[in-house]
């Protein structure tokens, strides 16, 4: 166990994702910076006003503020590393660093997979069952469904890491990405990663394919619901209150499939970087900007939050 400890002290990882282009890792830095800064004050602002609004304490808004935190976790848990190594010239992270970060990433990633089909079902109940949505989604049930979530997300990544600590890695190892994540991560290790890719493969269907399947099964009640309502207002409505989880949805399953199902299929080095930086970065500056914009009652609640501390300093 002692000499264990002893070697993974001095194991390390050369993050060069971006060192391939050195000429523009300044203009990388202003870049990552100002993603993190929108990212962190665009979900802390949506956190703060849902939480002080009493007419946005509903389901839909309570799940919204678990996907704020989830994004503010997962842009910490890549971000701030990302920007340190672009200012430094040895481009290292230590072994604890490494599995902290994947351990971190890889539980906000599982755990805003299953949040994204709960709130799928919760537009479900809402427009196929509305006059039973209260009953159905009471306060009790969106709080073990929020639960759970970050249970079995928790849970899926304390897997994956467990079974990576276990694996031999070389003194000095070097990820082609820009953070530790469990398909780069994996192809550098020295012993067999058989059980590891088992793993992977049931989560993959039990995380991955089940909650893909929940949601568009989710969708497709939905859509035929709203088909049959008459009323075109009514119908430009209902449509609306799902547009934003839809859009949502669409960008983060398209890259969270691509990274952890293909990969047992084929591998794209380049195209794998730029569809991790879609979910892990990108996704979460787009899901403050898409919830509000197309939601009114978000923006009024905004525009009364700043008009209330403006108010204030008078």
């Amino acid at each position: 166990m002692v000499s264990k400890m002893n070697q993974t002290l001095s194991i390390q990882f050369l993050l060069v994702g971006l060192s391939h282009y050195p000429y523009l890792q300044p203009l990388f830095f202003i870049i990552f910076f100002l993603i993190y800064v929108m990212a962190f004050t665009g979900n802390i602002l949506i956190t703060v006003v849902i939480s002080t609004d009493p007419r946005l304490h509903t389901p839909m808004y309570f799940f919204l503020i678990n996907l704020s935190v989830l994004d503010i976790c997962c842009t910490t848990a890549a971000i701030p590393n990302m920007l340190k190594i672009l200012v430094i010239d040895k481009k290292a992270i230590s072994y604890s660093g490494c599995i902290s970060q994947l351990y971190l990433f890889t539980a906000a990633l599982s755990t805003e997979l299953i949040l994204l089909t709960v709130m799928a079902y919760d537009r479900y109940v809402a427009i196929c069952f509305p006059l039973r949505y209260k009953t159905i989604m009471s306060r009790t049930a969106c709080m073990c469904l929020a639960g759970a979530a970050w249970i079995l997300g928790s849970v899926n990544s304390m897997t994956h890491t467990c079974l990576i600590l276990k694996l031999s890695f070389m003194e000095t190892n070097i990820i082609d990405h820009f953070f530790c994540e469990i398909p780069p991560v994996l192809k550098l290790a020295k012993s067999d990663t058989y059980v590891n890719d088992i793993v992977i493969v049931a989560s993959d269907v039990l995380l991955g394919m089940i909650c893909f399947i929940l949601t568009v099964i989710s969708y497709t009640y939905i859509i035929s619901t709203i088909m049959k309502i008459k009323s075109a207002e009514k119908k430009k409505k209902a449509f609306s209150t799902c547009a934003s989880h839809l859009t949502v949805v669409t960008i983060f399953y398209g890259g969270v499939i691509y990274t952890y199902v293909r990969p047992a299929f084929n591998n794209h080095l380049e195209a794998d970087k730029v569809v991790s930086a879609l979910y892990a970065i990108a996704s979460p500056v787009l899901n403050p900007i898409i919830y509000s914009l197309r939601n009114k009652e978000v923006i009024n609640a905004i525009n009364k939050t700043f008009a209330r501390k403006a108010s204030w300093r008078k």
